[in-house]
């Protein structure tokens, strides 16, 4: 009779098992289907009427050399940043959030979006690298670029492997981590001010202009760097999903399974730090794409990170997408700062966890 009873429990178990993966795999798979949708409307969307037709010809080479030059040269490479970097800010965001503990926790956390300002700032203003142009379309423009992403993803590494640094050797909470990354913020801000303060007008407008965030910046090189990098990280921290879920379960409960609180959370800052240095440098700042995806889809699809990640990630590439979709159509042709439009959909959700966290107190 125990026997029988053990039995049927078990079968209980493996068919509520089954419907827990089921529900979760669904999710996902439409979480991918909306980003393949999402993707054909924002190639099909800009200035030039392009209906579906013609862009599904140039996709497959097959269209006028018009539909195929805007396509594939204009409209892919923006499509293709939004998606790999939606993708790695909200999945660095799901991580950090884990490892510190906090759901309040994103890519901004850290003070990385601020030392990467900081780092264009010092390339257009003290190098030169921002240029007054010969019309009004390009009154205000990146002379070089590189210079620019090559400086911010300096300076936001550095900024990352001090907070990295202070963690490793002074055994900072994750709480502490949180506050130093408010610091180092400021300190970078207050640096940005000072180099502005010093600079011309025009020196100051292609500073500001390079913080709005810009996914039509990307090109091919730029992609493919991008897609390396964050490729990689995902792949990382799929691999550290176990470590990830018993660490949920508290500090504690994880050391007593066996893992290296202190390593896994150092090993996927540091990553979650390159993958934000990495888009913002290329991108400029985006806010709140990692701060939002994954609060959503943990309150969709729960705290196992081993769907929790594939979600955030697909669902920070849907709301990038999204955004910029709406910040070129608009009132187009103006095309409006990305960063803006992912800030109205991040603050009054920013707010609510935080009037939340309050009431829970």
């Amino acid at each position: 009779m125990n026997r029988e009873v053990t039995m049927i429990n078990s079968i209980k178990q493996i068919d509520e098992y089954k419907r827990y993966r089921t529900k979760k795999t669904i999710i996902i798979i439409l979480l991918l289907f909306m980003v393949a949708i999402a993707s054909v409307l924002a190639i099909n969307a800009g200035a030039l009427g392009l209906n579906l037709y013609q862009v599904f010809c140039a996709i497959l080479g097959r269209g006028d050399e018009t539909s195929k030059l805007i396509v594939w040269n204009i409209r892919m490479p923006r499509v293709l940043a939004a998606i790999i970097g939606g993708a790695g800010l909200s999945t660095a965001g799901c991580v950090m959030q884990n490892n510190l503990r906090n759901p309040l926790a994103s890519p901004s956390t850290l003070g990385i979006s601020n030392s990467a300002a900081f780092g264009a700032n010092l390339a257009i203003i003290v190098f030169g690298a921002g240029r007054v142009g010969s019309t009004s379309l390009d009154a205000v423009a990146i002379n070089n670029p590189y210079v620019v992403t090559t400086s911010a993803f300096i300076w936001a590494m550095v900024s990352a492997m001090v907070i990295l640094m202070l963690a490793r050797f002074r055994g900072f909470t994750p709480e502490a981590m949180v506050l130093s990354g408010v610091a180092i913020s400021s300190v970078f801000s207050a640096g940005t001010m000072l180099i502005q303060y010093f600079a011309q007008d025009v020196q100051v407008a292609a500073a500001v202009f390079w913080t709005f965030g810009d996914l039509g910046r990307a090109v091919g090189n730029e992609v493919i760097i991008m897609t390396v990098v964050i490729g990689l990280s995902i792949i990382y921290f799929l691999f550290r999903r176990w470590d990830y879920n018993a660490i949920d379960s508290g500090e504690e409960n994880a050391k007593s399974l066996g893992v290296h609180v202190e390593n896994i959370r150092l090993g996927g800052m540091f990553v979650s730090s390159l993958i934000t240095a990495v888009v913002v440098s290329f991108l400029g700042i985006i806010g709140f794409i990692g701060l939002v995806p994954p609060q959503i889809m943990r309150r969709i699809i729960g705290g196992d990170h081993r769907y929790l990640i594939p979600a955030s990630a697909l669902a920070g590439a849907l709301l990038l997408l999204v955004s910029d979709t709406l910040a070129r159509t608009v009132i187009s042709p103006v095309v409006l700062p990305v960063g803006a439009i992912t800030s109205f959909f991040g603050a009054p959700l920013f707010l609510y966890l935080l009037a939340r966290g309050y009431r829970n107190k």
